[in-house]
């Protein structure tokens, strides 16, 4: 398991609804995400690419994923100094994986 619900929990003071709410959120938008940032790779778009990784950063934070979002800030980061875009292209599988690893987790997890 590559996240924790300690941050959520916290905010949820024993709320499950919003947990379940919070992790739908995530199972909904991140992948959408994940595939316009894939894209936004492809087509060296900088701007999107931060936005993106921009997003992305928030959500994976909330379900304890250290790692994930330092992926994504490394991916930000790059791109809104139009940094290297080979170190993005070799940055991004490893955030993809995590991300749909998270997912599958998820929705078996919560059956959602």
């Amino acid at each position: 398991m590559i996240y924790n619900l300690d941050k959520i929990n916290e905010m949820a003071e024993g709320d499950e609804d919003f947990i379940t709410s919070v992790i739908s959120v995530f199972l909904e938008e991140v992948p959408e995400d994940l595939e316009g940032l894939e894209k936004a790779i492809e087509v060296k778009d900088y701007e999107n690419i931060y936005k993106l990784a921009h997003k992305i950063k928030p959500n994976v934070d909330i379900l304890g994923m250290e790692q994930t979002r330092a992926k994504a800030l490394e991916i930000e980061t790059l791109g809104k100094t139009n940094g290297s875009m080979q170190e993005i292209e070799e940055k991004f599988p490893v955030l993809k994986k995590d991300v749909l690893q998270v997912v599958t987790e998820l929705k078996n997890d919560f059956d959602l």
